[in-house]
């Protein structure tokens, strides 16, 4: 692997032709770790086979390591250790023959850090006072630790010993523990693991050394075998919390085991038996009768018997490890899944939207057993691969939990958010394709573009396929490629094979390129021949390629009763689609589903819209009907300041909220009123947006100040009880979402009366979403004690890890005057740490992407370009995905373009490409892609000597 950084002529550090063929095929590596509190001592034993020819030197990768000692038996070695360009090279005499096993032994130290979060890194400490220490390898970490080929090809098998502390109350790696911990002598021990089962990749390597609360779970399959689920957590712990945080994961693992594999879809009323069973058995095995235990059992080995299961865990112990600093949410391990500390459990101090993270990514990381672990891609390039099936999965389980409607559209809303939304941000100057032409750091490739373009990529070839055939297609994959890696063309071709089609010129469009397709169709009747027909154009790529992809519409009656409901596949520029005998309808229900990632250019009359928001039976359908309708409001409003809110909409609003059945589906959420419109005149302009929004809001408010008390109040109420399990939870969600939707309605008419609604609430809350959304409240309200609760409750927060991101996150993207003054006061608090990567993200990552206030505002930009600055040496990613704001400077304001210019500009000044080459480049990539602000700019300024021989 080679890699250019400071080349002018290059946008990016790494290219495909980067990553090639290696020099041997790896077998095993033998591992002992002798960890100290400032150096860790590693002995390593690399057994590989040479291929087919003689090998005279091997260049392995080795980064910021001391090299110690090199050796290999039967041969005399030298080697040369290239400190910057991070190669150890080795050579043989005489050399290795072909086809022959050696074995190259290393001893070198390596360092942990407090800020690079790669390699081995300080988490936190021990009540003891060692210094808890975790590794992350995602996707070249691993060579911070050894001496190594750290590609995704070198899959191998794994012995680890560790040797530190006793103090520890952990010592963690892959694999199955191979006998108890041993101790050699005054204050050090010994653990060893076998990862023999499963090769692995190195990016999957984990060690972990510290002090944990270890809560353990037996695990039962239907069929009576078991495993341990362990949850590793930081010292103090909620015991509770922990416990439930294991029947969530529980319940990830037998959903996998019972609703994915190619059989999935067969004997449905068994599997979902099965299911039932399970909660039976493990009622039965909680309360200790041992009757009911055993009846059970014999239930469900005849019940399962009857079907094909799919993935099961082949290890002995599956754990997961709270880290508190890190760049992700979670990184799977094998065997090891490391999680967010905040994200781990449901803590009291977590909002709901943490609490569904938490549900989505524990079954993201475990399935990545399967997809990802034992199935690998083969170069970062293809990581994409790992990420969207798994994602794929990941939303089928949250859709069997929370409901397949509010599932949907919660994903829907991730696509067309204006803010960090995929859909805008894929057109932003800063867009990559899902395979890009090349990248930075592998941390690039950690975006929407990969955990949700991506799988939206996947979603339509399996529309197209059909969910059984997709199923199969899966299964035959993960066979095929089991312990081995497999490029993006082995998944087609296991995609084509089962179900007949080609997906080449699709897959080359949509890996390929940026953006996405738009499709304009215009719609005719004929009466007397009782045909419908849908003309339709679709956009072309920025290369000019045509787009390929799954076209789901109906034809909807005044009753919202199904005319015809179809799937096409659109493989071409333009076109009709033809239905005869079918009557007029009275509305078109268009890309149901969000069958492809895109968007529809259809301006049908208002009062069609208005009848689709209220009878169509497909939640997406109905939810952009009303999204259209709020688009045509906000324009009007934008185009004439003068306007009023329309009173038939503002009715609609709460028609909406005041509906039991669609909020009971759809949750709060179907009433997002996104400060956007399509059109590009005023599409960027942020502070214009946000002011039209809450205009309407405060229409609605203004004419239903009673009904929406009435909702709040009944929603308030309508909390459930019970089971305790995952769908009770869901439901608890989805009526806290409609209550705090009333409540910022309300909150625009701002006056003592909504202000005391508020302070109740914020004072009496028993749910965290509840306390926040109050105080979010209070804080852009004129009440006069906003300046003394924010004090109050800043301290309050500081006092947990999980309270004190939300706070963090839930200021910086308000909207009040002195916004930048309060978070300065924060900065300034013993409480935030820089180095921390959630606060990171919390502070700085969510004020930049408050636009209105970060790029519209002098203030605003002042204080972004020294986060920029601040953040960069401490942390490359926080800073690239703070740059994401940026990716419209040509369509903002004229008036903003050239001081939003100046800040990225500033920034480059400041920067060494070769010390921070994924934010240089990101900032490069920016600017280029603003040419009208950047000729502004350098006309008053002068040149930006960082673009000099770039072209957009």
């Amino acid at each position: 692997m080679t890699g250019a950084s400071g080349d002018p002529e290059r946008l990016f550090r790494y290219y495909p032709e980067d990553f090639g063929a290696l020099p041997v095929r790896v077998v095993h590596m033998d591992l002992t770790f002798d960890v100290y509190d400032g150096h860790t001592r590693v002995v390593s034993a690399l057994t590989a086979e040479t291929l087919d020819a003689p090998l005279a030197s091997l260049p392995l990768n080795a980064r910021d390591l001391d090299i110690l000692r090199v050796a290999s038996d039967g041969y005399a070695v030298a080697y040369t250790y290239d400190r910057a360009a991070a190669a150890l090279t080795v050579a043989f005499d005489p050399p290795v023959p072909p086809r022959t096993r050696f074995t190259l032994d290393t001893e070198t130290i390596c360092r942990p850090s407090s800020h690079v979060l790669e390699g081995l890194y300080y988490d936190g400490s021990c009540p003891t006072g060692q210094p808890t220490q975790i590794t992350q390898c995602q996707q070249w970490g691993f060579q911070r630790l050894v001496p190594c080929l750290d590609d995704m090809t070198a899959k191998c098998t794994y012995t680890t010993a560790i040797v530190a502390d006793d103090g520890y109350t952990n010592l963690i790696s892959n694999g199955d523990p191979a006998g108890p911990r041993f101790y050699l002598g005054p204050g050090r021990s010994v653990q060893k693991y076998e990862n023999t089962t499963t090769p692995m990749a190195p990016y999957l390597f984990f060690l972990g050394v510290g002090c944990y609360d270890t809560h353990r779970r037996e695990f039962e399959y239907p069929d009576g075998r078991t495993f341990s689920l362990e949850l590793l957590a930081k010292p103090g712990s909620d015991a509770a919390a922990a416990e439930r945080a294991i029947e969530v994961l529980a319940d990830a693992v037998m959903w996998v085991h019972l609703f994915t594999g190619p059989a999935q879809y067969r004997d449905h009323e068994t599997r979902e038996e099965v299911w039932r069973q399970v909660r039976v058995r493990d009622e039965a095995k909680r309360a200790g009768d041992r009757a009911a235990l055993e009846d059970s059992r014999k239930v469900l080995a005849g019940l399962v018997a009857a079907i094909q299961t799919g993935y099961a865990y082949t290890g002995a112990v599956y754990r997961e490890i709270a880290m508190q600093n890190s760049d992700f949410g979670g990184m799977e391990n094998v065997g090891n899944t490391t999680l967010a500390a905040n994200r781990i459990m449901p803590y009291p101090e977590a909002t709901d939207p943490a609490f569904e993270y938490m549900v989505r990514v524990k079954v993201h990381e475990y399935y990545h057993n399967e997809n990802g672990s034992e199935v690998t891609g083969r170069s970062p390039f293809e990581l994409w691969l790992n990420e969207a099936v798994t994602v794929h999965i990941e939303n089928r389980h949250h859709a069997f939990f929370f409901g397949e409607a509010y599932s949907r559209l919660q994903t829907v809303l991730d696509l067309l958010d204006p803010e960090a939304g995929t859909l805008a941000l894929d057109r932003g100057a800063g867009s990559m394709p899902i395979e890009p032409d090349g990248f930075n750091d592998p941390n690039d490739l950690i975006t929407g573009v990969t955990y949700v373009k991506a799988p939206e990529f996947v979603r339509m070839i399996e529309t197209l396929m059909g969910k059984e055939t997709f199923a199969e297609a899966l299964g035959r994959y993960h066979d095929r490629f089991r312990h081995a890696n497999a490029s993006r063309d082995d998944w087609l071709r296991c995609m084509e094979e089962a179900s007949g089609q080609d997906f080449s010129g699709m897959a080359a469009t949509w890996l390929k390129e940026r953006e996405y397709p738009v499709l304009t169709v215009t719609p005719a009747y004929d009466p007397a021949s009782r045909r419908f027909t849908l003309a339709y154009r679709q956009s072309r790529s920025p290369e000019g390629r045509i787009w390929e992809f799954p076209f789901r519409f109906a034809l909807v009656d005044a009753g919202g009763r199904d005319l015809a409901d179809r799937i096409v596949r659109i493989a071409d520029e333009t076109g009709e689609i033809s239905l005869d005998g079918v009557d007029r309808p009275a509305f078109l229900s268009l890309n149901r589903g969000y069958s492809f990632y895109g968007k529809v250019a259809y301006q049908p009359p208002e009062d069609e819209l208005y009848l689709q928001v209220q009878k169509d039976a497909d939640i997406v359908g109905r939810f952009t009907a009303f999204a259209a309708l709020a688009d045509r409001e906000l324009l009007r409003l934008l185009e004439d300041t003068d306007a009023t809110v329309s009173g038939r909409f503002a009715d609609l609003c709460m028609d909406l909220l005041a509906d039991d059945r669609l909020m009971e589906e759809a949750g709060g959420q179907f009433l997002t009123i996104f400060p956007s419109v399509d059109d590009e005149r005023f599409a960027h302009h942020y502070r214009a947006l946000y002011d039209a929004q809450k205009k309407i809001l405060a229409a609605v408010a203004a004419r239903h100040p009673d009904a929406l008390l009435r909702v709040y109040r009944r929603a308030a109420a309508n909390a459930p009880g019970g089971s305790g399990y995952l769908e009770e939870e869901a439901r608890a969600i989805r009526q806290r979402q409609r209550k705090n939707t009333c409540l910022a309605i309300l909150a625009t008419l701002d006056t003592p009366e909504v202000h005391r609604l508020l302070l109740r609430q914020f004072q009496e809350a028993t749910a965290a979403t509840d306390r926040l959304t109050a105080f979010s409240l209070l804080l852009e309200s004129s009440a006069p004690e906003r300046r003394e609760i924010l004090a109050a409750f800043s301290l309050s927060s500081a006092k947990s890890p999980v309270a004190w991101e939300s706070f963090l996150a839930t200021v910086a993207g308000s909207d009040c005057d002195d916004l930048v003054a309060i978070l300065r006061e924060i900065e300034s608090s013993p409480a935030f740490a820089v180095e921390q990567a959630d606060q990171q993200r919390a502070l700085y990552g969510r004020f930049a992407l408050n636009r209105k206030r970060s790029l519209e505002t002098g203030e605003g930009r002042a204080y972004l370009a020294e986060a920029l600055r601040r953040l960069a040496p401490v942390n490359e990613y926080s800073t690239v995905r703070a740059l994401d704001a940026f990716a419209f400077i040509d369509g903002m304001e004229p008036r903003h373009r050239v001081p939003a210019v100046a800040v990225l500009a500033d920034l480059l000044s400041s920067l060494s490409p070769g010390a921070y080459p994924a934010v240089y480049n990101n900032a490069r990539r920016f600017l280029i892609g603003a040419p009208e602000a950047v000729r502004a700019y350098e006309e008053e300024q002068g040149e930006i000597p960082a673009l000099r021989g770039l072209t957009p």
